[in-house]
């Protein structure tokens, strides 16, 4: 693909996925992952999300409060994302077919769940085993995907934080799915200096979308943007997978 179409799209992919993770606190590696789908395959995606993922995720993290208590709460589950994720890195090829497809499909789900506001709650006693399975499929997904969401974010939601300890959650598990499939893609290959420049323009993008973003959550209710937000990605999964399949 010429470069300049790459560099086009990326900017216009990372611009709204800053733009969304601004507003509701997550969704950059959904929506550009989503986007750069249309054109590439998932795997050169993910390459180009490493660098705005991680950055915008530890501000994130960082900005939130007692990162160590968090993290023992949440250690099972960030093992379970690591295991997942080198063990799909090696037993499933770089490139595969269908990834598109699963791709639409884990949009489709993420977003049908976002859409009807199921609440799941997890027991305290269960969350060490459960954890440790939920972050397995996790990481094994994002391999396939470039995505960290299914089923991690249904997981997080369901171990009822507020609102600002969620955030955080958010990001240490994306900050944790991001350096994982760093060195993933590295032992896939797939991270090459033909990224960079991508990466560079997605990281100026993203932090301005999350600039603008965040000036827009002071004016509009988060409700009605998730909803517009869900919609989005059940509307951009069907397409993947339908094409995908057809």
């Amino acid at each position: 693909m010429d470069s300049l179409l790459i560099l086009s799209v990326t900017a216009v992919a990372f611009l709204l996925a800053g733009f969304v993770k601004g507003v509701i606190g997550l969704g950059l590696p959904t929506v550009a992952i989503g986007l750069l789908g249309i054109v590439m395959l998932p795997a050169q995606a993910a390459a180009i999300l490493v660098v705005p993922s991680l950055v915008t995720n530890i501000w994130q993290l960082v900005t939130g409060g007692d990162v160590l208590l968090l993290t023992r709460r949440l250690w099972p589950m960030l093992i379970g994302v690591c295991i997942g994720t080198f063990i799909g890195a090696a037993a499933l090829p770089s490139n595969i077919p269908q990834a598109g497809t699963w791709l639409g499909v884990a949009l489709v789900l993420y977003a049908g769940v976002g859409l009807m506001k199921v609440h799941f709650k997890v027991p305290r006693r269960a969350e060490t085993w459960l954890g440790l399975v939920v972050g397995v499929l996790t990481g094994a997904a994002t391999v396939v995907t470039g995505v960290f969401v299914i089923p991690g974010v249904p997981y997080l939601t369901a171990l009822d934080f507020d609102r600002d300890r969620m955030v955080q959650a958010l990001g240490l598990s994306f900050t944790v799915s991001t350096i994982t499939l760093a060195l993933a893609l590295a032992y896939q290959g797939q991270l090459q200096a033909s990224v960079a420049w991508p990466a560079l323009v997605a990281l100026g993008v993203a932090l301005v979308g999350m600039w603008l973003g965040q000036i827009v959550r002071g004016m509009v209710k988060p409700e009605t943007f998730r909803l517009f937000f869900f919609l989005g990605l059940l509307l951009l999964g069907a397409h993947l997978a339908l094409r995908g399949l057809l």
